[in-house]
């Protein structure tokens, strides 16, 4: 039996811990046994993004000081996170020999969620059931940074009962794009009505998304608008059986 480590990330432990839930459910169903290090926190990304360097290598030689002491290969449910761990890290050790090798290989060891399932178990049908249209929002980390679409689309495809439609200007950011929503507000409140506005001429009532940075953005919006429509990670979709 395979072994992963779960990095769970900051917003699914805080807000939406059924997420981890599901991911750690599939991924059992599935005959992989999933391990948890409680030392984790952060990953850095916000620090990274916000040009704090100094701090969010600080956050990454913990993370990686914290998963070096384990085995097997590290699963996240969001595409962002994952992006930031595989590519940023190397970024932030650049001209350290030492720390930018153990930044490669953990690196190395990270994979997105669907990635893992598709591209590592080779499993696009897990036997999930759904009764009715979804479309898929692609996240901008998940899509331009990992390069991961074909993926989540595949497991989408085979959900039964499931019509899967297209969502028109999908590749358009939802407008959370990390602190880009708090500097640039207005921008970011204009993005997330263009989103919101094509998920309702889909006609679908389920957006379905990799990264809980999309999920709080655009389940926010829909609320404050008193939309009827809902948002869930692909996790809470595919555990459906």
């Amino acid at each position: 039996m395979p072994a992963v480590q779960l990095f769970i990330t900051c917003l699914t432990d805080s807000f939406f811990p059924t997420t981890g839930e599901a991911v750690v459910e599939i991924l059992q169903r599935l005959g992989v046994d999933v391990e948890f290090v409680p030392d984790q926190t952060c990953c850095g990304q916000p620090q990274f993004n916000a040009g704090l360097r100094r701090d969010a290598r600080a956050i990454a030689e913990h993370t990686i000081k914290v998963f070096e002491k384990t085995s097997g290969e590290i699963v996240t449910p969001s595409g962002s996170c994952a992006h930031h761990l595989r590519h940023n890290y190397r970024e932030l050790f650049e001209g350290d020999p030492v720390w930018y090798r153990r930044a490669e290989a953990f690196g190395k060891r990270v994979f997105e969620f669907t990635e893992y399932l598709v591209d590592r178990l080779g499993v696009t049908d897990i036997g999930a059931k759904w009764d009715g249209l979804l479309t898929y929002h692609p996240s901008c980390h998940t899509l331009r940074g990992i390069h991961v679409d074909r993926q989540p689309r595949a497991l989408l495809q085979n959900v039964r009962g499931a019509t899967l439609v297209d969502l028109p200007n999908e590749h358009e950011c939802c407008g959370f794009g990390g602190v880009m929503s708090v500097e640039h507000p207005e921008l970011s409140a204009e993005w997330l009505k263009r989103k919101i506005s094509n998920l309702e001429s889909s006609n679908s009532p389920t957006l379905v998304v990799t990264d809980a940075g999309c999920l709080m953005h655009i389940m926010g919006g829909l609320h404050r608008m008193g939309k009827e429509q809902k948002v869930l990670h692909i996790a809470e979709v595919l555990r459906n059986s």
